[in-house]
C-alpha cells in the first residue's frame, strides 16, 4: 500500500492547487477573447468530456494519488461541492431572464443548489454522522442529469446556450462541472474501498468492487 510522507502531502496538494488554478485561469482566458464562443458548439460537450476522464484515468493508474485522496479524506471533497450553491444561483439567474433552456436551467439549478446545500450541512455534521455516500449518489444523479440535459441542448445547437461559452458561466460547465464529475468518482472509490466510511454504513450499502 502507498504511503505518502508529510513534505510529499503538502507538494502534491500546491501541485494540484496549481493545476487546477491553470484550468480556471485557462477557461476564463478561452472566454475573455471569444475562444469557446467561436467553437462549434458540440465541441464544447466533448471539452467537458475530456476534462472528467482525463483526470479521472490518471487517478486511478496513480497509486501516490489514490494515497493523497485517502489522506485527505472526504471533508475537502465536500467544501469543494459548495460552490455549486453559487452555481445554482447563476443558472437562475440567467433562466429567468430567458437566456437558457428552461429544462436546462431549472434541473440543472435546482439540483446544484440542493446538492450544494446538502455539502455545507455535511460539513457541519460530527465526521462520524456524515453520510458521504448518501451525498455522492445524490450529487453525481444531479450531475448525470444537468450534463445531460445541457450536452442534449448543446448537440442541438440551442442558441440559448451561448452563454456557457461566456463568462461567468463558462466557469461552470468548463471548470466546475469537470472538478466535480472527477470528485464524485473519487469519492466512490474512496467508499468503496472503506475510506471515510461512517461506522453507520454496513459494507453493503457501498459500491461493490
Amino acid at each position: 500500500m502507498t504511503t505518502l510522507s508529510r513534505k510529499d502531502s503538502h507538494r502534491m496538494t500546491l501541485g494540484l492547487a496549481v493545476v487546477v488554478a491553470a484550468w480556471g485561469a485557462a477557461v476564463i482566458a478561452g472566454a475573455r477573447t471569444g475562444f469557446f464562443a467561436g467553437l462549434y458548439m458540440p465541441m464544447i460537450a466533448v471539452i467537458v468530456a475530456a476534462t472528467i476522464a482525463i483526470p479521472t484515468l490518471i487517478y486511478f493508474s496513480s497509486p501516490r494519488l489514490k494515497a493523497y485522496a485517502d489522506g485527505i479524506g472526504h471533508g475537502p471533497i465536500l467544501l469543494f461541492h459548495t460552490w455549486r450553491i453559487p452555481a445554482a444561483l447563476a443558472f437562475f439567474w440567467y433562466g429567468l431572464q430567458g437566456e437558457l433552456p428552461t429544462a436546462f436551467w431549472a434541473l440543472a439549478g435546482t439540483g446544484d443548489l440542493i446538492a450544494g446545500s446538502y455539502a455545507a450541512y455535511l460539513m457541519l455534521q460530527p465526521e462520524r454522522s456524515r453520510n458521504h455516500l448518501s451525498f455522492h449518489l445524490f450529487g453525481f444523479a444531479d450531475f448525470v442529469v444537468a450534463v445531460g440535459t445541457g450536452l442534449t441542448f448543446t448537440l442541438l445547437q440551442d442558441p440559448r446556450m451561448a452563454p456557457i461559452a461566456t463568462l461567468p458561466m463558462a466557469l461552470i460547465p468548463l471548470w466546475g462541472v469537470g472538478i466535480s464529475g472527477v470528485t464524485h468518482l473519487v469519492a466512490f472509490d474512496m467508499l468503496r474501498r472503506g475510506v471515510g466510511r461512517s461506522p453507520a454504513m454496513s459494507r453493503s450499502t457501498v459500491l461493490s468492487a
